[in-house]
């Protein structure tokens, strides 16, 4: 077989054979081309992914298991991660994000965590296209079918709409878990001399290769693509789910690993390089589907819930018992050996033997040529007095408001159970998604951001505002930032340009990520999101989870009440630079704000105080659509209007729709605002109006009934 066929470069080509000694045979060959692919080795960014910081304080376990860990206090831990499932669900998107939901929860159960919560962040074309509603309907009903039939509730996520997604959506699924901190599963606690188990579904064709298909850019002909697509049965996730709970609960399992990307090749390989250890596999011992398949299929097979387990010998017995009463199949099929050998043993033939280190650590990186792109200045040069002010301000903002990625999305998570568990304390539709950990006052807080318009027109500051933004959030509504986990969503790293934006996204990322002492302990890297229509923006997705050390310390958005003075707090110079007012006049120019590391730092301390002092009614970072979307959503939601002025000499269209900086929008009872003055003092801080009536106005610009809004703003 031709190496090219299996997806290697000469050079990698190359460097196996110095390893072995010898040729690889197809089975090797295969196996490798998968394992070092951009999916499975992150050849082209490890270097970049050492930036970012990665110990804090309350940070258990970080990368390089199948999820991050932080630290919830009195022996519990918090297991989380966000994923990719772009390219199968472009191809088949109910199965391509069934199957990436199910795989982000395996994820977050193979570190022995019971999954309580999921997140999905979801990337389409141009509504107005046929094409986009197919793949948005089915990507959604499969997020939901999934979810909702797996007992995990879906509580909230991002939807963004740009033509850039119509031929590539991305599928971003998020995952959160529980787990005591004194019975965490490692996959690298591995020793010699212990059974190597297969626990769930049956071993198929489905998804073959996989990985390597998520390595590529899609082709025209997507169809060609669909024998690498999995199929998912969330029901037999739940068993799995539970079985493999009850095995951890009874100290059964000394390493477990999700068979996700690149299944049992990965799975094994990983444990074994891991723990030290090599591993003899039994192929003929797996339980099979599908007729006459040769090795190299049953270790590169997708096949959806099943997992990895390492097994003392004297528990194996009671490993299976568990198994049957769950009704799952569980096999033994290798052992662990002293040792870097990986062999695949097929009716007691070798089918391959590698170093088990050479399968997952070994792939040589990758450093491309980056170029800062020739026109990035001529992006930033906009004159703001070019702009025209609105000829009708109610026009503009209603404009705003139902641009397809301000709008409501009402119409999506209608669709998942977000209550399932009876955990969910603030679900979908709101900036932060709560969940109560029972018996215990405290909260845990977690939020999904992007912003792909600013990344692209400056990917430092635009990286870095997307980390911002999810730190905001969480603290005006009273979380401290724990830690987050991203997904770093990039079309072709070849292409020059689009590595030095890459790298400028990454460097921006981490500089916030220091600045708030918000580590990343978990992630993901998707590269290749092109199609022949082109290449999508840069789309790094952080979801960040953050603690609230009681209920009554949170503020929750939207809850105006009639009287309340409204404050603006953060600067009033933002920018309209890749901000959602140009973008829905169809103008993309100008250059986000620069990241302010003190500023920063100093506003999520005041907002933390305002929530645990309860020296506000509401509260809502700003963000997309600037102080306007801010002043609408805050109405719409609390059902009450409010007459606001523009009390500065800023342009009011600067003023109202720009973005950027730590802001945030606050609506304080008379009785506590002394208080809250006083929390903010130095820090910049205007009353811009007051709630109540019917209607939301602001002086010399828009006037419009609350009803008016919401009928827009929710597409009815």
């Amino acid at each position: 077989m031709d190496f090219r066929k299996a997806g290697l470069r000469e050079t990698e080509y190359e460097e196996i054979k110095r390893v072995l000694g010898r040729e690889p045979n197809e089975c090797e060959l295969r196996i490798m081309g998968v394992m070092w692919s951009e999916h499975c080795s992150y050849k082209s960014t490890k270097h970049l992914l050492k930036l970012f910081p990665n110990e804090g304080e309350r940070v258990v376990l970080g990368p390089g298991e199948n999820a991050g860990i932080v630290d919830l206090g009195e022996g519990l831990g918090a297991a989380f991660k966000v994923e990719s499932h772009n390219h199968p669900s472009a191809v088949a998107p109910y199965q391509g994000a069934a199957t990436g939901v199910g795989g982000i929860i395996r994820d977050i159960l193979a570190l022995g965590a019971r999954p309580v919560a999921s997140l999905d962040g979801l990337f389409f074309g141009d509504p107005e296209r046929a094409r986009t509603r197919t793949l948005a309907s089915g990507i959604v009903h499969g997020v939901g079918g999934y979810g909702n039939a797996v007992g995990v509730p879906t509580v909230g996520g991002k939807t963004v709409y740009d033509p850039c997604y119509n031929e590539n959506p991305l599928l971003n699924a998020f995952c959160i878990g529980l787990i005591p901190l004194d019975e965490i599963v490692s996959s690298r606690t591995a020793r010699p001399g212990q059974a190597v188990v297969l626990l769930g579904s049956k071993t198929g064709r489905d998804g073959i290769a996989g990985a390597a298909f998520a390595s590529v850019e899609l082709s025209e002909d997507n169809k060609a693509s669909r024998p690498s697509i999995q199929i998912g049965d969330p029901f037999a996730e739940k068993l799995l789910i539970e079985a493999c709970l009850e095995m951890k609960e009874k100290k059964l399992i000394v390493s477990m690993q999700d068979m996700g990307a690149a299944g049992i090749i990965s799975s094994s390989s990983e444990v074994a390089a891991k723990s030290g250890v090599g591993m003899i596999l039994h192929f003929d011992k797996v339980p099979l589907r599908a007729e006459n398949m040769e090795p190299w299929e049953i270790a590169l097979s997708e096949s959806q819930e099943r997992m990895l387990l390492i097994v003392d010998r004297p528990r194996l017995s009671e490993v299976m018992k568990i198994a049957e009463k769950w009704e799952l199949d569980c096999a033994e099929f290798g052992e662990t050996v002293e040792g870097d050998e990986y062999t695949i043993l097929f009716h007691g033939e070798r089918a391959a033997s590698l170093p088990a280190t050479l399968i997952g650590d070994r792939c040589p990186q990758i450093h491309w040529p980056s170029r800062r792109p020739a026109d990035l200045e001529a992006r930033w040069t906009f004159d703001v007095e070019d702009i025209p002010l609105p000829q009708d301000w109610n026009e503009a903002l209603l404009s705003l408001l139902s641009s397809p990625s301000l709008a409501s999305k009402e119409s999506i998570y209608e669709q998942y159970d977000s209550m399932v568990q009876l955990n969910t304390v603030v679900g979908p539709g709101h900036p932060v998604n709560m969940l109560r950990i029972k018996g215990r006052d405290s909260l845990i807080a977690m939020t999904l951001d992007a912003d792909p318009w600013k990344c692209s027109l400056d990917p430092f500051r635009g990286g870095a505002e997307t980390v911002a933004r999810s730190v905001r959030d969480l603290a005006v509504s009273g979380a401290r930032a724990a830690g987050l986990t991203d997904c770093l969503n990039f079309p072709s790293p070849e292409v020059p340009e689009q590595y030095w934006v890459l790298e400028e996204c990454v460097k921006g990322m981490a500089e916030a990520c220091a600045a708030f002492n918000c580590p990343v302990v978990s992630g993901n890297v998707s590269l290749y999101n092109e199609s022949p229509e082109g290449a999508i923006l840069p789309t790094p997705v952080v979801g960040t989870v953050g603690i609230v050390p009681s209920t009554d310390a949170t503020l929750s958005s939207g809850s105006w009440e009639e009287g309340d003075v409204l404050f603006l707090v953060g600067p009033c110079n933002p920018s309209l630079g890749g901000s959602r007012y140009l973008l829905s006049q169809g103008r993309f120019e100008g250059r986000p704000l620069p990241f302010s590391p003190e500023a920063e730092k100093d506003f999520v301390e005041r907002a933390l105080k305002t929530a645990s002092s309860k020296a506000a009614h509401s509260g809502r970072a700003i963000s997309g659509g600037g102080l306007a979307a801010a002043l609408a959503k805050e109405s719409m939601e609390s059902g009450v209007g409010a007459a606001a002025a523009v009390p500065v000499p800023t342009r009011k269209d600067v003023f109202l729709f720009g973005e950027g900086g730590a802001r945030a929008l606050y609506a304080v009872p008379m009785s506590r605002v002394p208080l809250f003055k006083t929390l903010w003092s130095g820090y910049p801080c205007i009353p811009v109006g007051r709630a109540g009536g019917d209607s939301l106005s602001v002086e010399g610009a828009f006037s419009l009934p609350v009803a008016k809004l919401l009928t827009k703003w929710r597409g009815r």
